[in-house]
């Protein structure tokens, strides 16, 4: 799972193990350690609602109703978006980058604009 913050928007991206282990536990956290103090992400199923988040003792927690996590999980829908207050919340399936990168890509979900490019 990777996190990505610009001013009042979050994104976070999943694998497909992360979406797999996400759909049958209903729990995702990374941690991210600065020196002594650590960064905590997580997404958690709740069961009703919208995407909502909270920040509280240095971690922020997604929360993704069950409903939309299922339909998700099951199909090939790419994300989800909302506004919550200024927030703007984004979860959404990793992509095969289009330009090569050093990472590990091996789970992510194949681009669908590299079928596109092959054309």
């Amino acid at each position: 799972m990777k996190i990505r913050i610009k001013g009042n928007s979050l994104r976070y991206r999943l694998t497909k193990t992360d979406v797999e282990r996400f759909s049958s536990e209903g729990y995702l956290e990374e941690k991210t350690i600065f020196g002594t103090g650590e960064l905590v992400y997580a997404l958690q199923l709740y069961d009703e609602g919208r995407l909502s988040a909270s920040f509280d003792d240095n971690k922020i927690t997604l929360f993704m109703p069950k409903q939309m996590a299922g339909d998700w999980a099951a199909t090939d829908r790419v994300g989800f978006e909302e506004t919550n207050g200024p927030l703007y919340l984004l979860i959404e399936k990793d992509f095969v980058c289009l330009d090569n990168v050093a990472e590990d890509q091996s789970d992510n979900y194949p681009n669908p604009l590299l079928s596109k490019q092959a054309s």
